[in-house]
């Protein structure tokens, strides 16, 4: 029985407790917050026995295999690096760490005392992403992608979060290199990371602030994002982050030097594009038609997958959870290569580093 924690107890923590009781053969034995009462409340909600406001004193009594850090971005790291030290698997979510320098500290730490990582990239291990990778395993693409495509969208009619961030320039969000960007993005960006070489030539970022925005008071914040990337293999990529753009747009386009696949993660769909040519007017008739049979195939598959309890809203989540704890047990490679994970949060460092020149590096902390 593998025995878990959680460090932090916001919304993020619920969807981690749901997704870590669908796998069998492990326990949620604690969770902790510095503040006593969100510590509490998950646990007494949830029947979780041990509660914490200090993550020290957590690891000496809980001992737990695994731990889940759901904490503000600015925790991190230290925490993680606690964790594994005192002997823990770490799961992070996303962001992974603030800049790419402490993700490789907090790798070659694991490293060193053989322990696991991984970051809460779950939207890589939705059913669609998992579609699409036996895809490319198979050589659907006739070759390596020669470009990609990454779209994500954020709405901001969700006062919840964007008011209170808006609202105080000490709001954690805020205090981040990459403000909002940085606590969105490295979704959108992980998808990129995992076709692109380590040796990137062009990171070319240009943001600006929408209108809405303004009118809701954005001041500094920006929330429009376009980023062309290429690296030394010579793959190009583009990455678009909006919350503009309706309907609100997720997705995967990757292009190969024979055919190409989109992934859109909005209906849980992949969309094979074949390439070929068509006599006459057919070239107008024969595409539509394809593509139609495409969304049927996605329909049928996804009410299969939904009638066999596979489709839920937490089934990235729980397959990325699912997958890093077989790789604890097993002693096998963590499901997100430390590579990709590394290569995002390079990505995301030079992307912050044009959007907001001035902004430090370093995560500002509040007095």
């Amino acid at each position: 029985m593998l025995r878990v924690a959680l460090i932090g107890c916001g919304k993020i923590a619920d969807e981690h407790v749901r997704a870590i009781r669908r796998i069998p053969d492990c326990e949620i034995v604690a969770v902790c917050d510095r503040e006593p009462l969100m510590a509490g409340q998950i646990a007494d909600r949830l029947g979780i026995a041990g509660r914490f406001s200090d993550a020290h004193e957590m690891l000496l009594a809980a001992a737990p295999d695994a731990v889940h850090i759901t904490t503000p971005p600015q925790g991190h790291f230290p925490l993680a690096k606690q964790c594994l030290e005192a002997g823990s698997h770490v799961y992070i979510e996303k962001p992974f760490t603030i800049t790419a320098d402490d993700a490789i500290a907090l790798v070659e730490l694991a490293r060193s005392r053989e322990r696991k990582l991984t970051a809460g990239h779950n939207l890589q291990f939705t059913l669609e992403m998992l579609e699409m990778r036996r895809l490319v395993r198979e050589g659907f693409l006739g070759g390596k992608p020669v470009h990609l495509e990454s779209h994500f969208s954020y709405g901001l009619d969700d006062t919840s979060y964007v008011g209170p961030m808006l609202g105080s320039r000490d709001h954690w969000v805020r205090q981040l290199p990459g403000q909002l960007f940085h606590n969105i993005l490295s979704h959108g960006i992980a998808r990129l990371a995992e076709f692109l070489d380590d040796d990137l030539t062009e990171v070319i970022a240009s943001a600006h602030q929408s209108d809405r925005l303004r009118q809701l008071g954005g001041q500094e914040v920006l929330d429009e994002l376009r980023v062309l990337i290429r690296d030394r293999c010579g793959t190009t990529a583009f990455f678009c982050f909006s919350t503009q753009i309706a309907p609100g747009l997720n997705q995967l386009r990757v292009c190969g030097p024979k055919n190409s696949i989109i992934v859109d993660q909005v209906s849980g769909s992949v969309i094979r594009q074949k390439s070929g040519s068509y006599k006459s007017y057919l070239t107008y008739f024969a595409p539509p038609f394809l593509a139609a049979g495409e969304h049927l195939k996605n329909a049928g598959r996804n009410i299969t997958n939904f009638l066999l309890q596979r489709l839920h809203q937490d089934a990235g989540i729980k397959e990325l959870v699912e997958q890093f704890y077989d790789c604890i047990r097993t002693g096998g490679e963590p499901p997100l290569p430390y590579r990709e994970i590394i290569l995002t949060a390079q990505i995301m460092d030079r992307i912050f580093a044009q959007v907001y020149p001035q902004q430090d590096a370093r995560p500002r902390l509040s007095a």
